[in-house]
């Protein structure tokens, strides 16, 4: 039987590209699609894969996709993607949700023991020690879909426990790499979504222009992975070829390679622990010519010096630097904050709200709440000057 799959953010660049993975084969079965807003393309989806329940967060969008749409069930409402996960009768979710927002349904999928193949590195960000004790409570796998972690998780499937020095995240170093703090003063929303290797939605493309999204993805495989933060590394390599590496104890350094194209890690997530064709021309080092890596400029990008910071403290402090960043990044596409200004928020809001240690959720969504609050505070008093 093929297996069933629900997708959460099936209109996002991950969810889109999850959809042509799926449409390539007969092991995948896709029983539920959701959206946040986007009620008409995620309709067309569901009609496409022969899907019969959706969920919106937006509840003026499911109503209109209520009334447009008779063939099926619609859900909204704060705990509509607990109900799609929980009573659709799935064997695997793809979170593909932007932001801190994929928290309450990881916690969900993981709650079922339902696998779960995650883009959504926020869930670990926020949720880190929770979520992968939850993990291990109910025996539901975590298969990362982003491409760092996926290369990661096939780099470490063949090594024995012991045998590992050292993990090494890749960075393009974004469209800013090699420019001065001085040259980034007045870029514009429109520069900094000019990704030079990736197509991916804008919070996360912004994110890459910052390096936070290294930085995310630094505290996801120290969770993932269980390495301490002292044993991960990150290096910048503008042509997104090499996607990981790993240091073992002989001295030898492992790498995984590819174009960057993420509907390989996502196939690799959706049809783990087997591996299907997917439609991307194989590797020509030839043809390429030269592979290039330097080290990170944490002076002109502190972001991910930040990020690091924040995981080393441990508690709180994750879901402090996640919920600033959030509120930065949505306050510089809307036009009231500078880029420089993103950084600068989530550095005072860190210093102002002190690590405290996490004893649930609750406390979690507490500390998220208090983060915003400040981060808005500081962007307002940032456009006010």
């Amino acid at each position: 039987m093929p297996r069933r799959l629900v997708i959460l953010g099936s209109t996002g660049s991950i969810g889109v590209q999850a959809l042509d993975v799926v449409s390539r084969s007969d092991e995948l079965q896709v029983v539920a699609l959701s959206a946040a807003d986007g009620w008409e393309q995620l309709l067309a989806q569901a009609q496409a894969h022969g899907v019969d329940r959706i969920a919106l967060a937006d509840r003026n969008a499911a109503a209109r996709a209520a009334e447009a749409w008779t063939d099926g069930e619609v859900l909204s409402g704060p705990d509509a993607l607990v109900r799609l996960i929980t009573t659709t009768g799935c064997d695997l979710v793809l979170n593909a949700i932007v932001g801190s927002a994929g928290l309450v349904p990881t916690v969900a999928s993981l709650g079922e023991g339902i696998d779960l193949a995650l883009a959504n590195k926020e869930s670990l960000v926020v949720g880190g020690d929770l979520v992968m004790q939850l993990a291990e409570a109910t025996g539901a796998a975590i298969i990362p879909v982003d491409s760092e972690h996926s290369a990661l998780h096939q780099l470490l499937a063949g090594e024995h426990v012991g045998t590992v020095d050292k993990l090494v995240l890749t960075a393009s170093g974004g469209p800013f790499r090699g420019r001065s703090t001085a040259e980034l003063q007045d870029v514009t929303v429109e520069d900094a979504l000019a990704h030079p290797t990736w197509r991916m939605g804008g919070k996360i493309t912004i994110d890459s222009a910052t390096l936070m999204n290294k930085g995310l993805e630094l505290i996801e495989a120290h969770h993932l992975f269980g390495t301490p933060y002292a044993r991960i590394d990150v290096v910048v390599h503008p042509q997104s070829i090499v996607h990981s590496l790993i240091g073992l104890c002989d001295g030898a350094t492992l790498a995984h390679l590819g174009y960057p194209d993420m509907r390989v890690p996502i196939s690799y997530a959706l049809h783990y622990p087997e591996r299907v064709d997917v439609p991307v021309r194989p590797l020509d080092l030839a043809d390429i010519g030269a592979l290039t890596f330097e080290p990170v400029d944490d002076e002109t990008f502190p972001c991910l010096a930040l990020a690091r910071a924040a995981g080393e403290a441990g508690g709180t402090a994750p879901c402090t630097l996640n919920a600033a960043n959030e509120v930065a990044v949505h306050a510089f596409m809307s036009g009231r904050l500078s880029f420089l200004g993103i950084a600068a928020v989530i550095e005072q809001t860190l210093e102002s709200q002190p690590a405290e240690r996490v004893h649930s959720f609750d406390s979690l969504a507490d500390a998220d709440a208090r983060a915003r609050a400040l981060a808005g505070e500081l962007v307002q008093a940032r456009s006010r000057a």
